[in-house]
């Protein structure tokens, strides 16, 4: 990479702050991170300074504070299968979402791994909004474990705070799947939205910030009317989660599934400024460990042959709860699905994983798309890929005397 020339002085006050591998970090990337302004949110940086800065936020305390995920000491295997043959130009396919990372798995087996931006299997990139499903999936665990008594419990049953507000009708599962019809602005490009916003609110005294952004916010529709995606909700449900388990969602989320579903570096997740995992967003982790989550989804989310969630309930996460506006496309518990089955955890700039659960099919990526949070060529470019992926597999069964294709 090569980046503009940085001040010094900039780059002494970064390397002075406790910065915990900062020296790991290649020197032009140091240069570029010490660019980066603090008072301005990462929808607007720009793409070299996101390029160095996401592979490394969980490195910039005076940005962002971190809990670590630990992981276990038995990572579970990642056996390399046969190259798979795409009739499309996978290289030319990266360079146009800008990967960092890209791997398919397939029975279990992985069939494409490379890396881009200089990236690589040893670094932690950052999830974005592909935080969300594995929020969605703690919430299943805390069911499982009786932390949580119903999808149909309320908000303010567990955030008392939230009473007198318009979420006082809001359910848990209302939450999940963008359903409040409490009004919010989810427009990236917009730094007067909601999204924009909510990050830098000044909350009353003995308030978590995000709770007084959000009972600060009326009620536009019928809760479970209207479908609305919504950061800042499902950052609600982080703490939710917080208090009902009396437990960090960092640690939750070790216990839960990073050990035993055998994750093979530490992760980290990053903090609001009042303390609290940032549950819709921004847990870094190793590019094998997010197709590792997506084989664990794709298992039944399985530990010893039993489940972490209650029966039934991850059928119903992956599959459609409310249309979306969009043909043969739904969205689940902070899962978004296809008419065919198959299901995605999505996030801004590029990240993804993708599970096809008929062709035992998990495809993990990372990226710093060039048309920003929600490029719309990079988009479709990715649900081709996935597509072609679905193809190369479909292939495979058919060129295999006797078998049938799974469509």
């Amino acid at each position: 990479m090569k980046f503009k020339k940085i001040a010094l002085g900039a780059l002494v006050v970064l390397a002075a702050a406790g910065i915990t591998g900062w020296f790991s970090l290649d020197k032009e990337t140091r240069g570029l991170l010490a660019t980066l302004p603090t008072n301005r949110d990462l929808l607007f940086w720009s793409e070299p300074q996101r390029d160095a800065a996401f592979r490394a936020l969980d490195r910039l305390p005076i940005l962002a504070k971190s809990h670590g995920i630990p992981a276990g000491s038995n990572p579970s295997p990642l056996p390399p299968g046969s190259p798979l043959k795409l009739t499309m130009d996978v290289n030319a396919y990266m360079a146009g979402q800008r990967s960092a990372a890209l791997l398919v798995l397939h029975d279990g087996k992985l069939r494409l791994e490379r890396y881009g931006l200089d990236f690589a299997s040893s670094g932690r990139w950052t999830s974005f909004s592909v935080a969300k499903s594995i929020t969605s999936t703690l919430v299943g665990a805390a069911i499982r474990d009786g932390y949580i008594k119903s999808m149909d419990d309320k908000v303010s049953d567990y955030v008392p705070q939230m009473k007198g507000s318009a979420y006082d009708d809001v359910s848990i599962r209302q939450l999940l799947t963008m359903t409040s019809g409490v009004k919010w602005n989810e427009d990236y490009s917009d730094p007067n939205s909601d999204v924009a916003k909510f990050n830098n609110h000044k909350p009353e005294d003995g308030v978590d910030a995000l709770v007084s952004y959000l009972r600060k916010l009326p009620l536009e529709a019928p809760a479970g009317t209207r479908w609305l995606y919504s950061t800042g909700e499902t950052n609600l449900v982080g703490i939710l989660l917080n208090q009902a388990t009396k437990k960090p969602l960092s640690a939750y989320l070790s216990e839960k599934i990073w050990v035993p579903a055998g994750m093979e570096q530490q992760a980290t997740w990053l903090l609001s400024k009042t303390g609290q995992e940032i549950s819709g967003c921004c847990i870094q982790a190793a590019s094998r460990d997010f197709v590792r989550f997506g084989q664990f989804i794709l298992n039944g989310a399985t530990v010893n042959g039993q489940s972490i969630l209650p029966e039934g309930w991850l059928a119903e996460a992956t599959t459609t709860r409310t249309g979306i506006g969009q043909p043969d496309r739904g969205y689940g518990y902070l899962w978004w699905t296809y008419a065919d089955g198959s299901f995605a955890a999505r996030g801004i700039f590029g990240q993804g994983i993708f599970i096809d659960p008929k062709r035992k099919l998990v495809i993990a990526s990372n990226a710093n798309w060039a048309g920003g949070a929600r490029d719309p060529v990079a988009m479709a470019s990715r649900e081709a890929f996935y597509r072609a992926v679905q193809k190369a597999v479909d292939d495979e069964i058919v060129a295999v005397p006797g078998a049938s294709p799974t469509r």
